[in-house]
C-alpha cells in the first residue's frame, strides 16, 4: 500500500506577490510599493524613466537602473527589427559563394577526446548498477523544472530560494520517516503545486502517521528560520522574503484536512478535528475560490466521510495513542503553529 505526503504551496501566492512588489525611485525620491502591472504602466507612459532606479526584494540589496528590467519598457519598432532581418539574406549568400577552405586533420582532437568516450560507453554499459542514482536524479530533474516555471513568476533568486524551503521541509517527512522504519520514496517536485513523497508502507497506527507528519513542518520551520538569520547578518531582503513565505507555507501546511500534514498530525490528537480544518478550508474557498484549495476538500473527503462509517476492530485499534502520546504530539502541534505566527509577525515588514 502506498501513502502519498502531498505538499501544497499553491494558496500563499498572492501574499508572495505582495512581497514581491516594486519601489522606484525619481531624482531621490522612492516611491511605492506598485505592482508590476503598474510599473509598467508608468514606465509606458513616462512616469517612469530608462535611467530611473527600480527595486523589489529579488535584487537584494541593490537598486537596477529601469531600463536594465526585461519587458518593462515597450519593444522597439518594428521597422528596425525588418532592418536587421533584411542582412541575413546578404550574409548568407555570401557565405555560400565563399568558397569552403580545405580542415586539418583533427587527430590531437580525436586523441584528447578518446578517453571520455571511453569513459561515456563504460558508463551505459554499466546503467544497471547505477540505480540507485535514479531517485536522486528524479528528484533534481523536477526540482529544476520547478525553479524555471517559479522563476518566471518571481525571479531566479526567490525560485531557487523557495524550492530549497520545500526540499527542507520534504527532507524532514524523509527523515521522519526513515527513523520509524517505513519506506519512503525521494520527493518529486510539482510546478505551482509542491512536492509529494510516496510511503511505500502505510504507517502502522496513528501515532507514526502524526510523527511523519509533524517531520516536514519541523524542518521547514528551521529552515525559514536560518533565512530570516541570513537576512539579519547580511541585510538582504530577499531572505526575510524568504523566511516569511517559509513561515506562512508550513502554517497553512498544519491545516487539519485529510491530505495536508496538519490532517495527518491530528489524527493522533482526535480526527473530528478534520470536520474543523474541512470548514476552515471550505470557508476560504468560498471568500477566495483557488483551484488547489478545491482539490484539498475533494481529495480529503473520503478520511472525512469514515468519521462516520462504523468502524472494524483493526481500524480503531489504528486510532489508539497513548496519553503521553497525545501529550507529546499536542504540545509539539499547536506550539508549532504559535512560533510559526510569531515568525510571521516578526518578518512581515520588508522595508
Amino acid at each position: 500500500m502506498i501513502t502519498c505526503f502531498i505538499e501544497c504551496f499553491e494558496f500563499p501566492y498572492p501574499t508572495i506577490l505582495k512581497i514581491m512588489q516594486s519601489y522606484y525611485s525619481k531624482e531621490g525620491n522612492q516611491f511605492g510599493p506598485v505592482e508590476e502591472t503598474e510599473l509598467k504602466r508608468l514606465a509606458q507612459e513616462g512616469g517612469i524613466l530608462p535611467d530611473d532606479l527600480v527595486w523589489n526584494a529579488t535584487m537584494g540589496r541593490e537598486w537596477r537602473v529601469a531600463s536594465s528590467i526585461s519587458g518593462l519598457f515597450p519593444e522597439p519598432p518594428q521597422s528596425q527589427t525588418c532592418i536587421l532581418e533584411s542582412v541575413v539574406p546578404t550574409l548568407t549568400t555570401a557565405a555560400i559563394n565563399t568558397p569552403l577552405q580545405p580542415q586539418r586533420p583533427k587527430s590531437k582532437l580525436q586523441k584528447f577526446l578518446a578517453p571520455f568516450g571511453a569513459a561515456c560507453v563504460m558508463i551505459f554499459s554499466n546503467l544497471a548498477k547505477l540505480k540507485f542514482l535514479l531517485p536522486f536524479l528524479k528528484t533534481g530533474a523536477t526540482m529544476i523544472i520547478s525553479i524555471a516555471a517559479y522563476a518566471m513568476a518571481f525571479g531566479w533568486s526567490f525560485a531557487v530560494g523557495f524550492v530549497l524551503l520545500i526540499l527542507v521541509h520534504e527532507c524532514g517527512h524523509l527523515v521522519a520517516a526513515k527513523r520509524c522504519g517505513l519506506p519512503v520514496s525521494a520527493p518529486i517536485f510539482i510546478p505551482f503545486m509542491g512536492a509529494i513523497i510516496a510511503l511505500k508502507e502505510a504507517p502502522r497506527n496513528a501515532w507514526i502517521e502524526a510523527q511523519v507528519g509533524i517531520g516536514g513542518p519541523i524542518l521547514g520551520t528551521v529552515g525559514a528560520v536560518l533565512c530570516e538569520g541570513i537576512y539579519l547578518l547580511t541585510g538582504n531582503l530577499l531572505f526575510r522574503a524568504l523566511a516569511y513565505t517559509g513561515f506562512f507555507l508550513n502554517l497553512f501546511n498544519l491545516a487539519p484536512v485529510g491530505i495536508l500534514d496538519g490532517g495527518r498530525i491530528v489524527t493522533a490528537l482526535s480526527p473530528w478535528l478534520w470536520l474543523i480544518g474541512f470548514t476552515i478550508i471550505a470557508g476560504l474557498t468560498f471568500l477566495h475560490f483557488n483551484f488547489l484549495l478545491l482539490l484539498i476538500l475533494i481529495f480529503s473527503l473520503p478520511r472525512l466521510i469514515s468519521l462516520f462509517k462504523t468502524k472494524s476492530d483493526e481500524e480503531r485499534r489504528y486510532f489508539e495513542v497513548t496519553p503521553p502520546q497525545r501529550w507529546t504530539m499536542a504540545i509539539l502541534y499547536f506550539g508549532l503553529i504559535i512560533l510559526l505566527l510569531l515568525g510571521m509577525q516578526m518578518t512581515k515588514t520588508i522595508l
